[in-house]
């Protein structure tokens, strides 16, 4: 899998998608649905009502990217179905595209330097 970088923010999309959708549809759902730009240089999750595909909208600075993955066996790991989105790191995003129960992670604290005396 293509990493993004740990900086990027990842928006996870959590009610099921048309998978049938290009990056038009998926562009205008972040903007109706999710209330965000699609334009923005953030990662876009999306997945069908079966669970078994996935699709991530990209702006690269010149086009919009479309990345599709379908699992022959199993299911996408994915948060209880509400309205909204739900943001995740960049790890979690490499977790979740390979299939693995991403939610158990937890993000590092920030580490704090002692001030010294």
């Amino acid at each position: 899998m293509i990493a993004p970088g740990s900086g990027v923010r990842v928006y996870l999309a959590t009610q099921p998608c048309d998978m049938r959708k290009g990056m038009d549809g998926l562009a205008a759902q972040v903007q109706n649905v999710l209330a965000t730009d699609p334009f923005s240089g953030a990662l876009f999750v999306f997945r069908g009502k079966r669970g078994d595909m996935l699709k991530i909208l990209a702006w690269d600075g010149s086009g919009l990217c479309l990345f599709a993955k379908r699992l022959e066996q199993g299911k996408f790991v994915w948060p209880p179905i509400v309205a909204g989105r739900l943001q995740l790191t960049a790890a979690q995003l490499a977790l979740l595209v390979e299939g693995i129960d991403w939610r158990r992670t937890v993000a590092p604290e920030p580490v704090t330097r002692p001030e010294s005396i």
